[in-house]
C-alpha cells in the first residue's frame, strides 16, 4: 500500500502538515503504508502533474486543491484554495467525506490535527511541539519580528533549512524525522547543522541586502530582488527595519518562476485595509487575507513589474 502526499513545497506548515497526515494515516487508516513525499510550489498555470498522482492513495495537504480522480485526501486552509470556479464545484460536489477545507485555521498542520482527533478519534501528544510552532509561523503569531527574523529557536533554524533547502529528498527526511523526534533533536543532527550554517550565513547576507534596496513610502515597502540572485526570504524582515509599515511589496526571480510577494505587518499601528488574497487573486495568484503572492512565468518579468507598480499603487495610504 502506497500514499503519495504532496505537500507545499519549502513551507514549514507544509512540511509539518504532511508529517502530521502520515501518523495519523498510519496509525489509523493503513499500517505499515509505504509513504512518498513530493513538494508542490505555487507557478502560473496547472500547478500539478498528472504523474504526480502515483499512489494507491493520495494526498494533497496546505495546497490547492485538484479535481483529479486519483486524489484520495486534501487539507487545506489557504483562502485561494481553488484554481477555477469549476475546481470549486468539484470539491462542494465530493462525497467522499476524506476532503477538508477550513480558511479560519491559522495553519494546515493545526487544522489536520483537529480534524484527525475530531473524525477519527486520533490524538498524538508527541505532535503538540510541532503543531504550535506551525501555528505560530503559519499564522504570524510572533511576539515581534526581531523573533523570527533572529531565528533563536530550534523551530526556527528548522524552518530556515526547510525553507532553503532544494533537494526534496532530504526534506523527505525531515518529514519522517517529525515523525518521531523532537525539533530539537532533529536540529542536532549533523546533517541539519551541516546545511544550517550555510544557510544562516545566506539569511543574514539577504537581510543586509534587503536592508539596503528596501523603500518606504505610504504606509508600504517595496524592494526588487530579481538581480540578485535571491529566490525567497524571511518575510518579516522588512518590518524589522520598518515597524511603521502595514504592507510590503516584493519582486523576485527563480529558476522557474517571477514571483510577487505581498504580506501586511501584524504589528502595525495603521492596520490593514484590504484583503491581500483577493488582490493576487486578480492577478492569478492568491493567499491568506494578510499575505499572498502572484506568480508568473520566470520570462514574464516585465509583467512582473508591471503588476508590482499596480499593487503597490492601490495599497498606498493617500497620506
Amino acid at each position: 500500500m502506497k500514499l503519495r502526499i504532496l505537500y507545499h513545497g519549502n513551507c514549514f506548515d507544509g512540511v509539518s502538515s504532511a508529517a502530521i497526515f502520515t501518523k495519523f494515516y498510519q496509525a489509523k487508516i493503513h499500517p505499515g503504508a509505504e509513504v512518498a513525499y513530493t513538494p508542490t510550489m505555487h507557478r502560473a498555470g496547472n500547478a500539478f502533474d498528472r504523474d504526480q498522482f502515483d499512489g494507491d492513495e493520495n494526498a494533497i495537504v496546505d495546497f490547492k486543491y485538484c479535481p483529479d480522480e486519483r486524489l484520495t485526501w486534501w487539507f487545506d486552509h489557504h483562502q485561494s484554495a481553488f484554481l477555477t470556479k469549476e475546481d470549486e464545484q468539484h470539491f462542494l460536489s465530493d462525497t467522499s467525506g476524506t476532503k477538508f477545507l477550513d480558511t479560519e485555521s491559522k495553519s494546515c498542520a493545526e487544522f489536520i490535527a483537529r480534524i484527525a482527533k475530531e473524525k477519527y478519534g486520533f490524538e498524538d501528544e508527541s505532535l503538540a511541539e510541532l503543531i504550535e510552532w506551525a501555528h505560530i509561523i503559519d499564522g504570524a503569531l510572533y511576539e515581534s519580528p526581531a523573533q523570527c527574523v533572529e531565528l533563536r529557536s530550534s523551530a526556527l533554524k528548522l524552518m530556515q533549512v526547510i525553507e532553503g533547502e532544494k533537494d526534496p529528498e532530504f526534506v523527505a527526511k525531515i518529514i519522517r524525522s517529525l515523525t518521531a523526534r523532537t525539533l530539537d533533536q532533529i536540529l542536532e543532527s549533523n546533517e541539519i547543522q551541516e546545511r544550517l550554517e550555510p544557510m544562516l550565513e545566506r539569511h543574514w547576507s539577504t537581510v543586509n541586502t534587503i536592508k539596503e534596496r528596501a523603500v518606504y513610502d505610504r504606509g508600504v515597502v517595496t524592494f526588487d530582488l530579481t538581480d540578485t540572485g535571491i529566490d525567497g526570504y524571511n518575510k518579516f524582515i522588512p518590518y524589522y527595519f520598518y515597524p511603521e509599515t502595514t504592507y510590503v511589496v516584493s519582486l523576485s526571480q527563480s529558476d522557474f518562476r517571477t514571483k510577487i510577494s505581498v504580506g501586511s505587518n501584524p504589528w502595525a499601528p495603521r492596520p490593514r485595509t484590504h484583503n491581500i488574497a483577493e488582490i493576487c487573486e486578480r492577478y492569478g495568484g492568491g493567499g491568506h487575507a494578510v499575505v499572498g503572492a502572484v506568480s508568473l512565468k520566470r520570462e514574464d518579468l516585465e509583467l512582473g513589474k508591471k503588476y508590482m507598480k499596480e499593487i503597490l499603487e492601490e495599497l498606498r495610504f493617500a497620506d
